[in-house]
């Protein structure tokens, strides 16, 4: 007996699908501009901040990084309600994403950071730079430039790892996925054209942030 598949009865979907992409990339460019601030500003405190300073971010750092993210995404939607903070599962899933970016960040450009020659900070100093002036101008671009190619890969990670957002029902492209199974009983069908989708995201993420990179962040 042959599988009779009907991709026509999911495509006919495609309003669900393109919010939930429109929402799989919002979640993701929102995530990404705050969570790669996080991490320059932990990157910097762990690299030259006070020890307390040093310690508190260590700490977030080593939370978010040996945890599960759909914990971390649990924690903030239903366990911070209890605490007297009741988030939209949108508002939730951007901290989540934002949190776990800005941990995994942190430890990338640490590592840039950590590799920048001692001679170049110097001749920064000698020139009469201050310590911000010294670190976004000398330290941070070459820094970034090192660690782009595993930033851009954490980001994609961050984006895809966005699909555990539909468990507390974030309207992304699995939610819609699963909705759109639920309706016609296409499971296969549904999450096969999600997984196309998700594919050609990720590789047209990769591609832009690459060519992004050199142009913003660190090749001027």
């Amino acid at each position: 007996m042959g599988i009779d598949f009907d991709f026509g009865a999911v495509l006919g979907q495609w309003p669900l699908l393109v919010r939930g992409v429109v929402w799989t990339l919002g979640l993701t460019a929102i995530a990404t501009v705050i969570g790669m601030g996080v991490g320059v500003a932990c990157a910097w405190s762990r690299a030259s901040g006070p020890t307390w300073l040093r310690w508190v971010v260590g700490s977030y750092v080593e939370l978010i990084r040996n945890t599960p993210f759909i914990v971390q995404l649990f924690f903030i939607f239903f366990g911070l309600p209890a605490a007297g903070f009741k988030l939209s599962p949108e508002v939730a899933s951007v901290i989540a994403m934002v949190l776990n970016l800005g941990a995994y960040a942190t430890e990338i450009i640490r590592a840039g950071i950590e590799a920048t020659p001692r001679g170049q900070i110097e001749a920064a100093v000698s020139l009469a730079l201050n310590k911000l002036q010294v670190f976004l101008r000398v330290v941070l671009p070459p820094a970034m430039k090192k660690v782009w190619p595993a930033m851009v890969s954490q980001i994609i990670i961050v984006m895809l790892g966005s699909a555990v957002c539909s468990q507390i029902s974030t309207e992304e492209l699995s939610y819609a996925a699963n909705l759109i199974q639920s309706r016609n009983f296409r499971a296969f069908e549904a999450f096969i054209i999600a997984t196309v989708i998700y594919l050609a995201l990720s590789v047209a993420a990769r591609r832009l942030l690459n060519w992004a990179g050199p142009k913003y962040f660190f090749g001027r």
